[in-house]
């Protein structure tokens, strides 16, 4: 049978209906454009596929089941590797991972292994309700610090071998970043509910409004009796560029724009810490979550709304997929730009308080790159600024989306932890153990912000070291 070339299409939203709405663009593969996709698997037996997986799903089994319509045996096979398969089919960038590797991508399109994955997984939550026995209880406790991709991973597995676990989480509702950081409509609250549900069948406690560092700390969670701690507290700390008018109303960081409309319903008229209704908008950044930033604002009701990267449109670092999304949404591009100052105004009448000033345009310089730089590991070209060639950009409101750091709260709070110099965690590569004995780190919280698939395989990588000491120190 001949091989079809190109994946099967993913059913979306109409752009100019979804930029109006928070509900999921892509819209699933039914059945048959499932089983079709599967079957232009090659199912190879050196299966490089698998090697792009930073959780080492095994992909050409799990598909292969597909192929057979054993949507549950698929299902099975996925979740021995994967504690989020749901979430990882919407969200991992599988174009530079697993299916970067796809021996079919050689000569063809790749086969689409995240679309199957997310298929097989939202098939299993809508039809399977099969029965559940808990895992015998080894008699052990470890406490996860963080419920995003890291912690939820390192909890399901060592849930899954009888520990007892507890996730203390921050906020007032558990998925981290999976709730506060990704949009609706790229990933529904409702999947994220889906997979802690399903963690807390393995016994999971989650406690949220507990801030570690401040509420308790990890000297004292050890005090109290869990025998080990892994810290997955993510990257909530926002940067900004430090140029003049970053202090003027209108203007956020990412992280508390989306923070607020995803995870405190900001956009609802009677909302307690309600967002502005710009009309002009500028998102400044070339990352997933600039153009998560960028997509909110759109559905807000901005009229326009613009990415300002200071590189050009193949050094962007955003999936292809999102950015296409976001181009067909209406979202202006203004590629190898830098915005230098954020004009304001004074507006006495204005309700709000006027000391600072609110946003009224962005003064931004023309860039162009240089030859790629060779200390760089990733060789891209550094951005010039070009002199003379500022003008001025109408917005009423700025998003700044130029990176974030980890939270100092912990390093600060806990004794012998080792961090780097951009706050992040120090550990070991092999096992995540950090500097202090019994605790271990993992995700955003080492690396900075980075992907969710990265984050769950350092949390898999840490809950496999964990059992490993707990065992030693038991013997």
């Amino acid at each position: 049978m001949a091989i079809n070339p190109k994946k099967h299409e993913m059913p979306v939203q109409a752009p100019d209906i979804r930029a109006h709405n928070f509900e999921e663009v892509a819209l699933g593969y039914t059945k048959e454009l499932a089983v079709a996709e599967a079957q232009r698997c090659l199912n190879c037996k050196n299966r490089p596929c698998v090697e792009g997986c930073p959780v080492n799903v095994p992909i050409p089994e799990f598909i292969s089941k597909v192929k057979t319509g054993d949507f549950k045996g698929a299902y099975d096979v996925i979740s021995v590797a994967s504690s989020l398969p749901a979430v990882c089919g919407r969200v991992c960038p599988q174009e530079t991972q697993c299916e970067s590797k796809c021996t079919l991508g050689i000569k063809f399109e790749p086969v689409g292994i995240g679309r199957l994955e997310r298929f097989v997984a939202d098939w299993h939550n809508a039809n399977y309700k099969g029965e559940f026995s808990l895992p015998k209880p080894n008699g052990h406790k470890v406490a996860v610090v963080g419920s995003g991709p890291s912690g939820l991973t390192c909890a399901g597995d060592l849930a899954k071998k009888g520990y007892k676990i507890t996730i203390f989480e921050a906020l007032h509702l558990a998925g981290g970043v999976l709730v506060y950081g990704i949009p609706e409509f790229r990933l529904p609250k409702e999947i994220v509910a889906q997979e802690i549900n399903s963690l807390k069948k393995y016994g999971v406690d989650v406690d949220t409004d507990v801030v570690v560092g401040k509420t308790l700390t990890v000297d004292e969670l050890i005090e109290n009796g869990y025998e080990a701690v892994f810290i997955g507290s993510g990257a909530g700390l926002p940067r900004f560029m430090g140029i003049k008018g970053e202090s003027l109303i209108g203007v956020y960081s990412a992280n508390e724009f989306l923070t607020r409309v995803n995870l405190m319903k900001a956009y609802e008229n009677n909302s307690s810490t309600p967002v502005m209704k710009a009309k002009n908008v500028a998102v400044v950044g070339g990352g997933n979550v600039a153009m998560d930033a960028a997509r909110t604002a759109l559905r807000l009701g901005a009229e326009n709304v613009y990415i300002i990267y200071r590189r050009s449109m193949a050094e962007l670092p955003a999936r292809r997929e999102e950015v296409e999304h976001a181009m067909e949404e209406g979202i202006k591009f203004e590629i190898l730009r830098n915005p230098v100052e954020i004009i304001g105004y004074n507006n006495p009448d204005d309700r709000r308080d006027p000391r600072n000033g609110f946003v009224k345009a962005l003064k931004i310089i023309k860039c162009e790159l240089s030859a790629p730089d060779e200390t760089d590991e990733r060789g891209r070209r550094s951005s010039v600024e070009v002199p003379g060639s500022e003008y001025i950009l109408d917005v009423d409101c700025v998003i700044m989306s130029i990176g974030t750091s980890p939270n100092p709260l912990i390093k600060n709070t806990t004794e012998g932890l080792t961090v780097n110099r951009r706050g992040g965690i120090v550990v070991d590569e092999v096992t995540g153990a950090t500097s202090k004995i019994g605790v271990y780190a993992g995700g955003d919280a080492v690396t900075g912000a980075a992907t969710v698939i990265l984050a769950m395989g350092a949390g898999k990588t840490a809950a496999k070291a964990i059992d490993e000491y707990i065992r030693e120190k038991s013997e």
